[in-house]
Parts: C-alpha cells; structure tokens; sequence
C-alpha cells in the first residue's frame, strides 16, 4: 500500500496531522473502521478511482499491494464528494481525466 504525499481528505474527515497519522497506522495495522473510506487510484480497467471501506481491508487475504491511497474520507457521501473533488481539480489543471497520470507526476515532482 503507498499513500499519497498530499492525501486528499473529505469535508468530514479529521484534518490534525496526529490523527491522520494514528488513522494511516491503523489502517496499515489491521484496526477496523466502520466509517473511514480510502479513495485509491483504479487497479483494474479504465475508472479512474476506487473508493474502498477502511475495513474491508481488515479481511486477511485481501490485496494491498497494488493499492496507491490518495484520499481518505469519513462516510460514503464525503468520499464521493472527495473523489469528485479529485476528478475536477486534475480536469481543471490538465484539461483531461487522466487521474493517474496526474498523481503519479505530482509524487515525481513535475510540474504540469
């Protein structure tokens, strides 16, 4: 699993530095949340997010490896509204919906 250097987090969600830590942590760790939602970057085919139960994680054989999170969100609703957020800002900046491509260039460090 790799975490975005700058996570996007819902309307909802916690934006203390500590706790975002302590919730990145649990999650890595196996801990259970019933309301957190991870927004990651699609796996498969051509959508361009996915938005994930922090406990669905929890299942044990459950593939983490090719999980890239960029966003984290408290309820269903806040991470839609999240992930919609993503999908407008990368639009705007690129003129495109390539989400991916954005976020990948945006953790090598080029500028678009």
């Amino acid at each position: 699993m790799i975490w975005y250097e700058n996570l996007y987090l819902g309307e909802r969600f916690p934006k203390k530095e500590a706790k975002i830590r302590r919730i990145k942590w649990k999650i890595k760790h196996n801990r259970c949340f019933s309301n957190v939602f991870l927004i990651v970057l699609c796996r498969y085919g051509p959508n361009l997010l996915e938005i994930l139960p922090a406990k669905q994680l929890c299942q044990k054989h459950y593939p983490r490896q090719g999980l890239y999170v960029v966003g984290l969100a408290k309820g269903y609703e806040d991470a839609l509204w999240t992930a919609a957020r993503i999908v407008t800002e990368v639009y705007e900046k690129t003129g495109g919906f390539e989400v991916k491509r954005y976020i990948l260039r945006q953790k090598a460090g080029e500028v678009t």
